[in-house]
Parts: C-alpha cells; sequence; structure tokens
C-alpha cells in the first residue's frame, strides 16, 4: 500500500533551511509535479483511515489544499482553507503559528461552533502549525472527529498529542538521514 508515496518520498531532494532538513515533495511542496495518481493513492488512504462523519474537511494553506481537495472528491465532503490572508470576514479567528523555520498569522474563516471537522495537512514535523489551529479549532467549540497528515517528521506528531490532547494520524512516518528521505517504520 502508498507504493507510489513511498517511492516518490526515497527519491525526493533534500536541502537544509537553517539547521531543519527539509525534503522536497510534491505533497509537501507542490513540486516537482503531483501526479494525479499520487493524490488518488493519498486521498483514498486517508479515507480508509479517517472517521468521515463529518460536516468539514480543514486544511492548512498551502499544502493542505490539495490534500483537502482530493479528499473532498473522494468522499463528496466540502472543506475549508486556514489561511495565511486576513479577510475580516464575521467569526474570522486568528492564529498566531511558530515553526522550525518560519511564523506567522493564520486565519480560520467558514467553521462553525459544533461542527463535526476533520483536519487534514501534508506533513506534521514540528508541530507548531497544528498545535496552534487545532488550539483554535477546540477554542472555537468544533468538534475535532478526525486529525490526519500524509507523513509525520520527527517529534511533532507527539507534540501535537501532547500540548492539544488529540492523536494525530499519519500515513507514513518518515526522516531525512545522511541528506536522504528514509521511510521509518
Amino acid at each position: 500500500m502508498l507504493e507510489k508515496l513511498k517511492n516518490s518520498l526515497l527519491k525526493a531532494p533534500v536541502i537544509k533551511k537553517g539547521d531543519y532538513d527539509y525534503f522536497v515533495h510534491p505533497i509537501t511542496d507542490g513540486i516537482p509535479v503531483v501526479e494525479p495518481e499520487l493524490m488518488r493513492e493519498v486521498a483514498g488512504a486517508i479515507a480508509q483511515l479517517a472517521d468521515l462523519e463529518v460536516d468539514k474537511i480543514v486544511c492548512i494553506e498551502a499544502m493542505g489544499i490539495h490534500i483537502a481537495t482530493a479528499l473532498s472528491l473522494e468522499t463528496g465532503i466540502p472543506f475549508v482553507v486556514v489561511r495565511k490572508r486576513h479577510y475580516g470576514l464575521e467569526g474570522e479567528v486568528a492564529v498566531h503559528q511558530t515553526t522550525g523555520y518560519s511564523q506567522g498569522e493564520l486565519y480560520i474563516n467558514g467553521v462553525k461552533k459544533g461542527e463535526r471537522i476533520i483536519l487534514v495537512d501534508d506533513v506534521v514535523s514540528t508541530g507548531g502549525t497544528m498545535t496552534a489551529v487545532l488550539n483554535a479549532l477546540k477554542s472555537m467549540g468544533t468538534e475535532l472527529v478526525d486529525v490526519i497528515a500524509v507523513m509525520e517528521k520527527g517529534e511533532g506528531k507527539l507534540l501535537v498529542e501532547k500540548e492539544t490532547g488529540v492523536r494525530v494520524k499519519t500515513l507514513l512516518k518518515v526522516n531525512v538521514k545522511d541528506g536522504k528521505v528514509v521511510i521509518e517504520g
């Protein structure tokens, strides 16, 4: 299972961002090219893993968008994007996020108290973005039915779970060793 994803990860280039080893991949970066078969495989795997008795799929800009789109098409569930842009719409919630390599504001729109949601994202690595968004969604009174990242790297998943009390599911655990992506477990 997930052969297309695994094969593409093993070929992914690795770059340094400060002290952080960052792999460049279609799921996490949208380059070099996002193949439809890869997105179908990922969306199908998420659909099998997730509890889809939800009102909405929520994703995080930018790289959660194509995952949510594919999952929405697979399941018929609408999705909303947590954006990096402030719109000033009624009910907008600002979220400050800090990762291992950046920080900034995110904005949640289109999500209401009591809605059952699934949060999907590309990768959980440092856990900063996912923790901030999950805490904001909880404070908004949503019901977090499921949280899924395509990949986990490092200890971010454990940190998110510790800081939010929310279980994070992933399709694969990856790491970077000697300048190459390795699939663990």
